[in-house]
This record gives C-alpha cells, structure tokens and sequence, in this order.
C-alpha cells in the first residue's frame, strides 16, 4: 500500500497534492490506495492509482480490459442493489452496448446546432460579466460562473426559465456530497448517509426528466430534449430509462465541468501575471489558452473503471475485479508527455490533455464546453480590466471534480 494519500477529498480541497502525484509517477506510477473512513462515509476495498500519462491513457482505451460497465466510473462502490440502474448510463457501459447509444445521441449533438448558440452565449457571457464590472470586485464562481453553464445548459436542453434553479440543485447534490458547503445528507434507517447517486435520491431529477420528455413529445421544440426524444438510429431510439440517465448525465457532466473549468482556468491567469497580459495584448490566442486552462486545471480529477480480467499495468498485477483509478491531475503534469508541465503556457503546442476523457468515452460535449470556455474567455477579457485575487480560494471537498466553490476577485 501506498504512503501517499491521493484518495482523501479533504485533500484535494486544499489544492490538487501535486508534490505527492508526482513522487507516485516517478516511484510507483500504478500504486494500490487506501480507501479510509471519510467523514460518515465508509471504507472501501481500495484501488490501483494510476498516475503516468500513458498509463492514464491506455486505460481510458482498453474497456475490454478496464471496464467501466463491472463496478461504474465512480471511486466509491455503488450500493449492490442500485448497480443496474446505474449501469443504464451511457457513462457505465462498455461496447458494443455503448456504441449503440452513442450513435443516437451523437446525431443529435452535433456541432451545427452546438455553433447556432454561440451568439446567445456570448451576450450571456457579457451581461453576467458587465453586472459585476461597477462593483470593482466579485466572487467569480457565485456571482458568474455558477449561472453561466447552467443557463446555456438549459437553453440546448429545452428546460423552461422557471425550473433551471433545479440543475444547479441536483448538480450540487451529486457533485458536493462530500463538501461542507453543498452536502445535503440524508440518513437511511441505519443512520448511514444515502448515497447521493442512488435512485432514491435521484428520484426528483428522473420525474421531472420524465415529465419533460413527455412535454417534448406532445409539443416539439428545436432543443436537445426534443431531438433526443425523436432519434432514431438503425431503427431503435431511447427508452424512457435511457432518456432519464441522459438527462442526468447532461445536467450533471454537462454544467459542472465547464462550472470548474472557469474560475480554474481564471485563477491560472492570475496567478500567471505574465501570461494574462501576454493573452490580454492577444486575445486571437483564447484557443490555445482554453487548452492550457483544460491542462492545468483538468475539470475531472480522477475516473474509476474496473479489472475485466488479470492483467498487468506499470509493473503491477492487477487481479479481475480490482478498482483502477486513473488521475488526470497527475498525468497532465507527467513531464513524459508535457515538457516542463508546471510552467503555464498560454501557446504551448501541442497541448494532447486528456480533460475530456479519451477512448470510447470521449466526452459527447467536448466540443460543446470549448465553445463556452472561448466565448466566456473572449469576453472575460474585454469587459474586465486585469483583475487580481481579493481573498482565499476556496476548493470543493471532492476526490472527482476540480472544482473552486469560492474565487475573490477585485479590479
């Protein structure tokens, strides 16, 4: 077992612990982690940490070996009982079942109709921005970033005006379960918290998924609901189960990534004096700076799968059955694959971060949080002056999403 703890998301709400990744990818870069008693929550069997970059990778692209369907994608084990429903994500499969999915989403999530919300983006981008800019200050997750994801997120879907509150409600449940801030515990009759991704505390989220679909249905509309709702592919289309988990997915994936990839993409910025000025004399470099942002402060710190079959990875035998973690805040850091990786580089080239996975899972809205990243930055840019920290940065509790619950700003 590992000296080092990389499990903890106590830690990781002090800061990714990149001194501790980086002994792990140059000493043991498969190493066995301990999984203790967090708060309430309780232990688990334990897991493989995979730190390397090409290690990260092979995993993310061998499912044959490396399954995402045996135990889901998440560190801590599921509920035996819930393990079949969550297995109806498209996020808990592994091919060909996924194939069949991800054929009918992705002729419905294309890059057309992502590009036809650019405009209304960036008018969304300048407005949350310019409400803030006479105060001369602000904290930039509550005041900006928090309702930025979340309102282009409902417009693609189709969710009306009154109800978009919700999102940011689910996301904070399944996301922050962990975190002081954002947990909302709930007890079973043993007095154990409930798992936050359980159908029983899902159940409002699905309804109301339901309840839309079948809205979509009887009045069609030119959003993602609507077209998911009426594809088709080799004559099959989503049941209303496969609907329901990919309201879930979209909601939760779909806000929270792009939700910390901003003030982490902001916060590099400010930190790197040099390089915010090198981007403000040149905004035709938002492209490249998105990328850097997604590098140094991947949105997704870690992804589970599980051991189909006996294999080995980095030295190590791994036996059927066991957990595999791999950490994207240690393999964007691997300098075996990004020369000087702790230098923050506005055009570094190439930039082949794994921010939206790789593989079979590569993210469906990659593309998606791109353009929100480039249109916010674009105006970001513009609309502020050069801004700097006005008090602490504050993490969110979490082993899986980097994300900044609190970010001070003043200009």
């Amino acid at each position: 077992m590992s000296e080092v703890d990389v499990f903890d998301p106590r830690v990781f709400a002090r800061g990714v612990p990149h001194d501790e990744l980086r002994r792990l990818r140059d000493t043991e870069p498969v190493a066995w982690q301990d999984e203790h008693e967090v708060l309430d929550w309780p232990s688990g069997p334990g897991y493989w940490a995979v730190t390397r970059y090409a290690d990260v990778k092979h995993v993310l692209r061998t499912p044959e070996t490396f399954s995402s369907w045996l135990g889901a994608t998440q560190i801590r084990d599921p509920e035996p009982d819930d393990l079949a429903f969550i297995r109806r994500m498209i996020l808990n499969m592994d091919p060909p079942e996924h194939n069949r999915l991800r054929r009918i989403v992705s002729a419905v999530f294309t890059r057309r109709r992502l590009e036809r919300s650019a405009d209304q983006i960036a008018e969304r981008a300048r407005a949350l921005i310019g409400a803030v800019v006479p105060r001369g200050r602000c904290d930039l997750p509550a005041e900006v970033t928090d309702d930025f994801p979340l309102l282009n997120l409902a417009d693609l879907i189709g969710v009306p005006a009154r109800d978009r509150g919700l999102l940011l409600k689910w996301t904070n449940r399944v996301i922050g379960y962990q975190d002081p801030e954002h947990a909302e515990v709930v007890r079973g009759p043993d007095g154990k918290p409930v798992n936050p991704r359980s159908p029983a505390m899902l159940a409002d989220m699905f309804g109301y998924a339901q309840e839309l679909a079948e809205a979509k249905r009887r009045d069609p509309a030119d959003d993602l609901m609507t077209a998911l709702v009426q594809a088709t592919v080799d004559g099959r289309s989503l049941d209303d189960a496969e609907l329901r988990m990919f309201f879930f997915l979209m909601v939760i994936a779909g806000n929270d990534t792009v939700r910390s990839a901003l003030p982490g993409g902001v916060l590099a910025l400010v930190q790197h004096p040099a390089e915010y000025r090198r981007l403000r004399a040149d905004p035709s470099l938002v492209p490249s700076a998105v990328e850097e942002m997604l590098r140094w402060h991947p949105p997704v710190l870690t992804f589970r799968r599980t051991a189909a079959r006996d294999t080995e990875l980095g030295g190590k035998r791994i036996a059927a059955g066991d957990k595999v973690v791999v950490y994207f805040a240690s393999a964007h850091y691997d300098d075996r694959q990004f020369p000087d990786p702790y230098r923050f580089d506005v055009t570094r080239s190439p930039n082949d971060h794994l921010a939206f996975g790789q593989g079979p899972h590569l993210c469906l809205g990659a593309h998606f949080g791109r353009l929100q990243m480039r249109v916010f930055f674009r105006e970001f840019l513009t609309v502020l002056p050069e801004v700097r920290l006005d008090g602490e940065v504050r993490r969110l509790t979490s082993n899986f999403i980097n994300g900044i619950t609190h970010l001070p700003l003043a200009w």
